[in-house]
C-alpha cells in the first residue's frame, strides 16, 4: 500500500501566534515538506487546487515541478485538479511536462472540486457542473491514450486531428477523487480508473458500500480488477505522544472547520467533537505513531485499499511540528504498517 501526504497549502491565521503566513512562505515550506517526505521514504505527495485567498495552491503543477527537482522517488500528484473548470489539453501538457522533469513520477487526481470559485473565474456555468466534468474527463483520457486527437466538441470546442505534446514517459495515471457521491464512484469503476475517497467526517465503515459499488461497477464494465485501485484521504497528525499530536493539530483544525462551517451551515468545531473524532473507529488519525499506524491498518481491513494519504496541514500548523509529523510518519508509522501488511499477505 502506498503511504503519502496531501495538502492545500493553507495561508490562514496561525492560532498560536495570530500571524497570517504569506503565500511565499507557505510555498517554500511546502517544498521542504515534500523534500522531507521523499527522504523518509513516503510514496506520494498530493497538492490540491483552490482559488481562494486562504490557499496558496491555485497552480499545483508549478509547485510540484519545483519539488521534482529536489526529490528522487516520491510520486507527485494533484489532489485534486478541478477538471470541470480547466482545459484537458493544458492539464495533460502540464502533467506530462512534470512527468518528464520527474522521470515518470507525475500523477493527476481529478475531481469536481469542493468549492465553486473556479467556475465564474474561468467563465463556466454552475448549471453545467456535472456535464463539464464528464465531457472533460472523457477528453483527458482520450488525450492520454492517443498522441493525435479528434474531438467533436460540446461544452469544450472541437479538435480536428491535432497532436498534444509533450507526451508523458508512460501512461500518465489519472485518479478520480470523490467525496461520497455514488454516481461518481460508479463512473470511476466503469471507466476502470483508480478511486480516491475523502473521509473527513463520520465513521469510516460508512464508506465501505461505496468501495463495493466501485468494484462492482468495474466488474460489470469488464474492467481489469488490478486497475481498480482505492485510495483513502483523511485528516491527521502525528507527534511523539498522543496528547502532543492533539494539542498541536486541534487549534488550526478547529479554526478551518469552524470557518468553513460558517459558510456551509455547520456548527463550530469543539474540542469534545475533535476528541470523539480521534476515537479508535472514527475519522481523525491524530495521535502517536503507534495509534496512527493502528488506525491506518484498521481502515485497510475495511477497504483493502491500495493507498492512504493524510492531510496534516488543515489550516496553519507550525512548520516545525509539520516536519516532525512527516518524519514520524516515514520513520515510525510506515514501517509498522508495511510490516503488518506483509505479515497479513504471508498469512493469507
Amino acid at each position: 500500500m502506498d503511504l503519502g501526504i496531501y495538502t492545500f497549502a493553507d495561508v490562514t491565521v496561525d492560532p498560536s501566534t495570530g500571524r497570517v503566513i504569506s503565500p511565499g512562505e507557505r510555498l517554500r515550506n511546502l517544498i521542504e515538506e515534500i523534500e522531507l517526505a521523499d527522504q523518509v521514504g513516503l510514496d506520494v505527495f498530493g497538492l490540491g487546487e483552490h482559488h481562494r485567498p486562504d490557499y496558496a495552491a491555485s497552480a499545483p503543477v508549478v509547485a510540484l515541478a519545483a519539488a521534482a527537482s529536489r526529490t528522487k522517488s516520491i510520486k507527485l500528484s494533484s489532489a485534486v485538479t478541478v477538471l470541470s473548470s480547466d482545459d484537458p489539453v493544458r492539464v495533460y501538457q502540464q502533467f506530462a511536462t512534470l512527468d518528464l522533469i520527474s522521470r515518470g513520477r507525475a500523477e493527476i487526481m481529478v475531481g469536481r472540486g469542493s468549492f465553486i470559485e473556479s467556475f465564474p473565474l474561468f467563465g463556466y456555468e454552475l448549471d453545467d457542473y456535472d456535464a463539464l466534468f464528464s465531457e472533460k474527463l472523457e477528453l483527458l483520457l482520450k488525450i492520454r491514450d492517443s498522441e493525435r486527437v479528434s474531438w467533436p466538441g460540446g461544452l469544450r470546442p472541437a479538435i480536428d486531428d491535432r497532436g498534444v505534446y509533450p507526451r508523458a514517459e508512460g501512461e500518465l495515471p489519472v485518479w478520480i477523487a470523490v467525496g461520497g457521491t455514488p454516481q461518481s464512484v460508479a463512473r470511476a469503476g466503469a471507466l476502470g480508473l483508480p478511486l480516491a475517497i475523502a473521509i473527513i467526517g463520520g465513521m469510516p465503515e460508512r464508506f465501505a458500500p461505496l468501495v463495493s459499488l466501485y468494484r462492482e461497477a468495474g466488474r460489470r464494465a469488464g474492467q481489469d480488477p488490478t486497475k481498480l485501485k482505492v485510495g483513502i484521504n483523511s485528516h491527521g497528525f502525528i507527534a511523539d505522544t498522543s496528547q502532543g499530536a492533539a494539542d498541536a493539530f486541534f487549534p488550526s483544525y478547529a479554526e478551518v472547520m469552524s470557518r468553513l462551517g460558517r459558510e456551509r451551515g455547520w456548527p463550530p468545531t469543539t474540542r469534545a467533537q475533535f476528541e470523539a473524532g480521534r476515537g479508535p473507529r472514527a475519522h481523525l488519525l491524530v495521535g502517536s505513531p503507534e495509534e496512527v499506524a493502528e488506525k491506518i491498518l484498521f481502515e485497510h481491513e475495511i477497504f483493502d485499499n491500495d493507498r492512504f494519504l493524510i492531510q496534516m496541514t488543515v489550516g496553519t500548523v507550525p512548520h516545525k511540528d509539520v516536519l516532525r509529523s512527516i518524519e514520524l510518519y516515514g520513520t515510525k508509522v510506515a514501517p509498522i504498517v508495511r510490516a503488518e501488511l506483509a505479515r497479513r499477505a504471508t498469512a493469507a
